[in-house]
């Protein structure tokens, strides 16, 4: 089968467009013939190298796939061959008491598919080996290139705005990078929560676009001063939750822009990891920080149940041929998408 592989960090250029062998099925496993596969910022993460994480080599990248199911293993009885599905990214152990009480991404072996998954385990290819319990029916209402947009960067969000920060009807939210398949997922979640969303994008064309999502303010990152429209915007007040995934370039920003007794989530840190914090605006406003990464698969199902319904919808930038992956990830590091672009082999 094809598949965009690389075995060593770097730039694009260690992208290879190649034949790989069809993954081996295990009696829990089921080989997806992908018809489509999103593209996310973890997959420039792992081609890059990150501190402290190991990625397994020969890596295939990809956490987001939809597709129809080909093979099955000796012991798989939840699906069948034919059925369309996607995927639930979270792989954890499904045994321990985490993973038994709902919370599997406090799982010592949870690992996000595609990204610390391997080796040759990802969704950049013709074919993925997933576990059965991964695997979510597609919703009949979408496309394939569709479907591959929504699991990871909803899921991200929903965690963040609703697991985590606990958005309630009628609070302010920051949304930083909106433009972001996790920023566009976020305002959508954030105004069927009755929250009024500030976006930030930057360009006017972006910005447009993140009102035909819902945002009811919006403020341009690059000509505009965060904090002052904020400030601005809230009569002062600051917001009560700002959702941040941008890092090191924002941070400061969203410890400024939020209100007394304000939450700041945050799942990334595509800028830089190293931010500084001022501690007394942390204590003398009552701020909480919340850190969030993934979500259950429970959460993905709820989200998935929303796209179905028609109150999300996957905003997918464009549609690429697998083998231009490595133009793909030039797109997302000058940050030329709006939402998410999404592959086919």
């Amino acid at each position: 089968m094809k598949a965009v592989v690389f075995y060593s960090h770097g730039d694009v250029d260690v992208l290879k467009y190649e034949d790989v062998p069809v993954p081996t099925l295990g009696p829990h496993d089921v080989l997806v013939k992908v018809r489509a596969a999103g593209c996310n910022y973890n997959d420039i993460n792992a081609r890059r190298g990150m501190p402290g994480l190991k990625i397994i080599f020969p890596h295939i990248s990809g956490s987001d796939l939809a597709g129809e199911i080909s093979e099955i293993g000796s012991e798989v009885t939840s699906v069948q061959r034919g059925d369309r599905v996607v995927l639930h990214p979270g792989v954890s152990c499904r045994i321990c008491e985490h993973c038994t009480s709902g919370q599997e991404y406090f799982c010592r072996s949870f690992m996000i598919y595609g990204f610390q998954t391997g080796p040759l385990q990802g969704s950049h290819a013709e074919y993925a080996k997933v576990p059965d319990v991964n695997l979510i029916p597609m919703p009949s209402r979408l496309s394939f290139e569709e479907a591959a947009s929504v699991p990871l960067v909803f899921l991200t969000a929903w965690h963040m705005l609703v697991t985590r920060a606990g958005l309630k009807a009628g609070e302010d939210v920051l949304v930083l990078g909106a433009g972001s398949g996790v920023g566009s997922a976020a305002v959508q979640i954030a105004k069927m929560f009755g929250a009024r969303v500030i976006a930030t994008a930057g360009n006017d064309k972006k910005l447009q676009k993140t009102k035909e999502l819902g945002a009811d303010e919006l403020i341009n990152h690059n000509s505009q001063d965060i904090v002052a429209e904020v400030k601005r915007l809230t009569n002062k007040r600051g917001v009560d939750v700002v959702f941040e995934h941008v890092g090191k370039a924002t941070w400061d920003k969203s410890i400024l822009s939020l209100a007394y007794g304000g939450r700041i989530v945050t799942c990334g840190a595509t800028t830089g990891h190293d931010a500084m914090t001022d501690l007394r605006h942390v204590f003398w406003k009552q701020l909480t920080i919340l850190g969030s990464h993934q979500g259950s698969k429970a959460e993905t199902v709820k989200v998935l149940s929303h796209v179905q319904a028609g109150r999300l919808r996957p905003v997918v930038d464009r549609v690429m041929p697998l083998r231009e992956a490595a133009h793909a990830q030039q797109l997302m590091e000058r940050r030329e998408q709006f939402g998410k672009i999404v592959l086919t082999p």
